[in-house]
């Protein structure tokens, strides 16, 4: 009796479409089935949070999505404050049941061999758009900076004899990144080739310029990255999804999450922690590498 004339109430005081007043039937008689059969209860008004949060939880486990829990969640709400409002019941079960936290969007990331496979294809060592674009590549996967920190990079910013990078980073804070031997000599090689083809004309000391010897701009980076990969990766190409890489591909050969933290300039962990993502061939894979019982039989 109550579902009813809370379904009249939408439909009639509250003038819900045919369509939301239908979805709101359906999750309610849904729910009263479940009770009925599992709890022997005839009466929604009867429904405690235990026997709510069962309900929640069996539709979990038979493959409702998020979205499509909430939507319930969202109607049982409706349903007891109306009945609230009515006093059919003195207190609110669903007063304390929220919604469920939607899943976060893990970060897009390409993998290894995709960008080996690139950083090892031939290209004119004297053609400058061509070093150009692979030096994007190479310094925001070897890096993992931000597309407007590569933008800011100076030749003072490479520190040649130590094998550090300088990189002014938000709220200009700055952090120290480390290269490797071959990421040195390969930009020194890039400005080597820069002046030559600018023949030190206004902007060089901008370590990334465009085919004119200008500052380079985010169009341009995030252009070069997409064009550059994707004969690559299907994956989604952008400065970003290379920052993602970089900080998923330390994690899964075993870098800990606060050297990554200080390396990205993350303020906190939390920001982090996002790449916590290892897949389960990784863990599989660090299992059966690590622990003395996974080569048994």
């Amino acid at each position: 009796m109550s579902i009813r004339h809370f379904l009249q109430y939408i439909s009639f005081e509250k003038r819900y479409s045919k369509h939301t007043v239908k979805a709101y039937e359906s999750d309610l008689l849904s729910f009263a089935d479940y009770l009925a059969e599992e709890f022997e209860i005839n009466n929604t008004q009867t429904a405690s949070p235990p026997m709510i949060r069962s309900w929640i939880v069996h539709l979990k486990e038979n493959g409702h999505s998020i979205l499509s829990v909430n939507r319930k969640i969202s109607t049982l709400k409706s349903y007891y404050r109306f009945l609230l409002k009515e006093e059919q019941v003195t207190i609110n079960p669903m007063q304390k049941i929220p919604l469920l936290k939607k899943a976060e969007k893990l970060p897009e990331y390409i993998e290894e061999k995709q960008l080996f496979d690139y950083l090892h294809a031939e290209i004119d060592k004297n053609d400058f758009e061509q070093v150009r674009n692979r030096m994007i590549i190479d310094l925001l996967y070897a890096t993992g900076l931000r597309e407007a920190e590569l933008i800011s990079l100076k030749h003072n910013s490479v520190d040649f004899a130590n094998k550090m990078l300088k990189v002014l980073g938000k709220r200009n804070k700055e952090r120290i990144i480390p290269l490797s031997t071959k990421m040195v000599e390969d930009i020194r090689v890039y400005i080597m080739l820069k002046e030559k083809t600018f023949d030190h004309k206004n902007d060089t000391e901008w370590l990334i310029v465009t085919n004119k010897g200008k500052k380079a701009y985010p169009k341009l980076i995030y252009r070069t990255v997409r064009n550059e990969l994707s004969g690559y990766t299907s994956s989604k190409k952008s400065p970003h999804v290379l920052r993602h890489t970089f900080a998923t591909h330390m994690l899964n050969s075993g870098a800990d999450l606060n050297s990554i933290k200080e390396l990205l300039g993350h303020s906190n962990l939390s920001a982090t922690q996002i790449y916590t993502h290892t897949t389960i061939e990784q863990l599989k894979k660090i299992y059966n590498k690590a622990h003395p019982r996974a080569s048994t039989n």
